[in-house]
């Protein structure tokens, strides 16, 4: 590693932990010729999750795109934030464990909206009607029956 206030390309190792997120690796350091101590991450590299949207252009996939939608369908309901981001993570999760390099947009919507069903139906109807495009009010209504038959 090379060292950020000398160059160095020498430096070691002092302490090794995990980081607050979880999912990577802070190393203390110290620089052999200037002396220095900084702080690195590691983290394991993922191949980039493409998505394929309705058009069939592709992007890559942006959690916060996510955290968007979910986060206006749960507008003024008693949702509280940490059930917001366990619901964000699950879906992330989901999607990462697929070990798919491309995911169609149409799939991601689903699996937002089975996550939302739990969360909260209001959340989950206001998700649905954007998603889906409900283009009059009986094809919002049949996806409330949907919701209270079960």
């Amino acid at each position: 590693m090379k060292c950020p206030y000398c160059g160095y390309t020498d430096t070691r190792v002092i302490d090794s932990r995990p980081a607050e997120d979880g999912s990577s690796i802070r190393r203390r350091r110290s620089c052999d010729e200037c002396g220095k101590r900084f702080t690195t991450y590691e983290k394991v590299e993922t191949i980039p999750l493409i998505i394929i949207k309705k058009d069939n252009n592709r992007e890559q996939y942006d959690r916060s795109k996510i955290e968007a939608g979910v986060l206006r369908a749960c507008y003024k309901r008693p949702v509280p934030a940490e059930e917001i981001k366990k619901a964000i993570d699950a879906v992330e999760i989901e999607l990462f464990n697929r070990e798919e390099k491309e995911i169609p947009s149409s799939e991601i919507g689903e699996v937002v909206m089975d996550k939302l069903k739990t969360l909260d139906p209001v959340a989950y109807v206001r998700f649905a009607s954007v998603y889906r495009e409900f283009k009059d009010v009986n094809t919002f209504m049949e996806e409330l029956k949907k919701i209270l038959d079960k």
